[in-house]
């Protein structure tokens, strides 16, 4: 009878153990968990058409830290500005940050930015100032860092957004623009046929979202005036297992820089 007890009470530590085992770690509050939260039910449970089209953006099988509540797309931009040391430039610099993700704009916080503007089209918070992306109130050459972390698929007009966002930049700064993206689509999809929730959601994978880009976004985004500085996970962070912080290794960094004037 006591043997029988004691391999029930071996077989129920075990099941705590196993259900308790430190699979993963978020970068930004520096804790170990278990699993990341899904998004949506994640991959399976999104638009058959963003599985067909292969669609690059967040993970969303490990989309939010339990503990925390970071995005996967915000400890990955952090993993990649610390790894190339960008994070460390942040002191007295002036920034740009739009949709601002709360605990990457704490960590901004800390290196202590000369000035740190936090827009939003939609504000949230008091320390958030209502700015459309595609007629900024500041002048040219005002930000040494601008940060639009999956931005520009909400918005209709991204080219004048990013005439505005390369105008207000200041000579050899840099912008991250962030976006999902389709590897199978030659050129960005947008229609105005798209016209409900539903539609944006099955066509572009969420219900907010404008446009899908495709391989043209390199062409969008430098026709502006910017230069290109691609960053990949398996070359930038191939020390970063991407299952064990939550992170998509399949979403480059999209690093853009103004030129320097000369003379």
């Amino acid at each position: 009878m006591i043997s029988v007890l004691n391999k029930f009470y071996n077989k129920i530590i075990n099941i705590f153990n196993n259900k308790t085992e430190v699979k993963k770690y978020c970068c930004i509050c520096h804790s170990n968990v278990s699993e990341f939260s899904c998004y949506r039910g994640g991959w399976k449970a999104q638009p058959i058409l963003m599985s067909i089209l292969d669609i690059v953006g967040s993970d969303v099988d490990n989309f939010s830290c339990p503990l925390c509540g970071s995005h996967d797309r915000e400890r990955h931009l952090y993993l990649y500005l610390e790894k190339l040391e960008i994070v460390n430039k942040l002191a007295g610099a002036k920034i740009l940050h739009f949709a601002p993700e709360k605990r990457l704009s704490k960590i901004i916080n800390e290196f202590k930015p000369l000035n740190y503007v936090k827009a939003d089209l939609f504000p949230t918070e008091l320390d958030i100032e209502k700015i459309d992306m595609t007629n900024i109130p500041y002048e040219s050459e005002t930000f040494d860092f601008v940060i639009a972390n999956h931005v520009l698929e909400h918005i209709p007009d991204d080219f004048k957004a990013l005439s505005e966002l390369i105008r207000v930049l200041k000579s050899g700064g840099i912008v991250i623009l962030q976006t999902p993206f389709s590897s199978k689509l030659k050129s960005t999809f947008e229609d105005s046929g798209i016209d409900n929730d539903l539609l944006r959601l099955q066509v572009y994978g969420q219900e907010d979202h404008v446009r899908l880009y495709g391989l043209d976004i390199f062409d969008r985004f430098t026709s502006v005036g910017f230069v290109a500085d691609l960053k990949h996970h398996e070359s930038t962070l191939s020390d970063i297992d991407p299952i064990y912080y939550g992170v998509n290794a399949q979403e480059p960094l999209f690093l853009f820089r103004k030129k320097s004037c000369v003379g």
